[in-house]
């Protein structure tokens, strides 16, 4: 046979609040606390998955890349979805410009490697590096070697967050 326990009814009700205090008092300890991801880190984070890979005229696929082209897919490909134009040139049109000091990571950052106009791109991972494909393929460089540096034509914001 099974009996029921009859509690009045204010006691039910102190025992609720109590519970309902409790949870809300202790609920902030038993969250692990989870850190948003950013557009560029996004960005930025398949765009590392690439390194080594090597480069390519006009490549625009993990078999081989140029450096417009290597942008093009990583974009493509992070969870931004952005379509850029397969021209270093074309995807300096696009976006908010940048001044050096304000950049942040998944900026793409612009070169004039011709000696005539822009020519190149990377995209900015912070701390002064970028991540380009280069002639000897995908790989991390730095904003303050000189080469860059004397090249360096600016940058633009094409994620917004």
């Amino acid at each position: 046979m099974i009996q029921s326990l009859r509690l009045p009814k204010w006691v039910l009700a102190g025992f609720t609040s109590l519970a309902l205090a409790v949870t809300f008092l202790f609920t902030p300890f038993l969250h692990k606390a989870e850190a948003s991801t950013s557009w560029g880190q996004e960005v930025t984070a398949v765009a590392n998955r690439y390194v080594g890979v090597p480069f390519k005229w006009a490549g625009a696929t993990p078999k081989g890349f140029d450096a417009s082209g290597y942008t093009q897919y990583i974009f493509y490909k992070s969870a931004a979805k952005i379509k850029l134009p397969h021209s270093s040139k074309d995807q300096f049109k696009l976006g908010k410009s940048v001044v050096k000091s304000n950049l942040k990571e998944g900026d793409l950052v612009f070169f004039n490697t011709n000696g005539k106009d822009i020519s190149f791109v990377g995209i900015y991972l912070g701390n002064n590096k970028f991540i380009a494909a280069t002639s000897k393929g995908v790989s991390i460089q730095s904003l303050t070697l000189k080469y860059w540096k004397d090249r360096y034509v600016g940058a633009k914001r094409v994620l917004t967050e």
